[in-house]
């Protein structure tokens, strides 16, 4: 080797292991993303027809008097229930005793004058055919006979609408029921120039529910009451649910409709009858019904947290066998608890993915590991209170 070509090769291999020092080792590839997936849930989903309304009595009537005359007494306690033709109120009797009296005496005056009137015609019949009195006298005696047996009977019917009078001021219930709070206290003067409202009663058993409803809601409820059979108010399965949030443990049924929709609120009147035995219910009371409508057989439910919005547009994730992920627009029903209804969009067996929505993209793998159960898991669909308001 020639003694120039040392110092060539040893720099030759000074750049070479100065290359190597410098050379960056092979990036690592990162791990697949892990998501929590969950499967579709297939399951028959009823649904409901969710409506606010306010309680009613079956039958409120209206307690009045009915003559006039200072309130004595006052013979219930107000807010309990009454029995029907318990006594409720006495008016002052003395006033219409008075009148009474004075009634029969002037039926007696009309039956004297009658009487009178009698014989006169009595006796001037015959004398009359004789020529012994004038036939103008007879015709007096039979005109003042007519009247005589008038005024009689507009007496009689005079005695007859004091004594009733009489009776009204015993105020009784007319129903039995739940009695309101008294209007008008003992002492004061009641029925004069009209009838004065006393108290109310309200038959509570059953008790209505009224609500109004959108015509097309309507034509639900009356196609799902056709499908019943037999007697449709019956076969409905309407619940109620009260102020507290806690059902009532009666089922209601279909009572009358109104006449007409409201122009004013495109709405209709519907009355709905529940059994109220123990009176919990009181009218004025405001809960939401729900109306059974129909019930979906297999229909598939996956957790609202896995649908994604946006311009309207609503998509889940779909992780299949070999971890790859796919993004499908859907098309939503109902809610069930903490579910969607899905229409459109899922299949049975189909996982979607519940956790890790930012991390992924369409065509992704990533590594799915299945989401832990929710702790608010309805146990069942049946007992869940679907909105009927969703957009479908």
């Amino acid at each position: 080797m020639r003694a120039d070509a040392k110092p060539t090769i040893l720099a030759l291999a000074a750049i070479a292991a100065l290359n190597v020092a410098c050379e960056k080792p092979a990036a690592v590839a990162p791990p697949p993303t892990e998501v929590y997936v969950t499967e579709v849930v297939q399951k028959d989903v009823p649904t409901y027809l969710e409506l606010v309304g306010q309680t009613a009595g079956f039958q409120d009537v209206e307690i009045r008097a009915r003559v006039e005359g200072f309130l004595e007494t006052m013979n219930f306690r107000e807010g309990t229930f009454v029995r029907p033709g318990a006594l409720l109120y006495t008016i002052d009797r003395k006033p219409l005793e008075a009148i009474l009296a004075a009634a029969r005496a002037d039926q007696a005056t009309a039956e004297a004058r009658l009487a009178k009137a009698n014989n006169d015609v009595t006796r001037y019949t015959p004398l009359a055919a004789k020529q012994a009195v004038s036939q103008q006298e007879l015709d007096d005696a039979r005109s003042a006979q007519d009247a005589a047996r008038s005024e009689v009977e507009a007496a009689k019917a005079q005695v007859e609408k004091s004594a009733l009078d009489l009776t009204y001021t015993r105020v009784t219930a007319p129903i039995g029921g739940l009695i309101g709070v008294t209007a008008v206290k003992p002492g004061n003067l009641v029925g004069r120039g009209e009838n004065t409202l006393l108290t109310t009663i309200s038959q509570i058993d059953p008790i209505v529910f009224r609500v109004g409803v959108t015509e097309a809601d309507y034509l639900r409820v009356r196609k799902r009451a056709a499908e019943g059979g037999g007697d449709a108010r019956e076969g409905m399965d309407i619940q109620l649910t009260l102020a507290d949030n806690s059902q009532y443990v009666h089922k209601g049924r279909l009572g009358p409709v109104e006449r007409a929709v409201d122009p004013t609120t495109g709405t209709l009147g519907i009355q709905l009858e529940f059994p109220n035995p123990q009176q919990l219910l009181r009218p004025g009371q405001y809960g939401r019904a729900r109306i059974l409508l129909e019930t979906r057989p297999g229909a598939i439910l996956v957790p609202q947290r896995a649908v994604q919005e946006l311009q309207n547009l609503r998509s889940v994730a779909v992780v299949d066998a070999s971890g790859k992920v796919g993004f499908r627009n859907v098309t939503v029903g109902q809610r069930v608890d903490s579910l969607w209804v899905v229409n459109e969009g899922l299949k049975p067996g189909d996982r979607v993915v519940v956790e890790g929505l930012q991390r992924i993209r369409d065509g992704q793998t990533v590594v799915a590991k299945p989401a832990p159960a929710p702790t608010d898991a309805p146990g069942s669909v049946a007992a869940a209170e679907p909105k009927a308001s969703e957009a479908k």
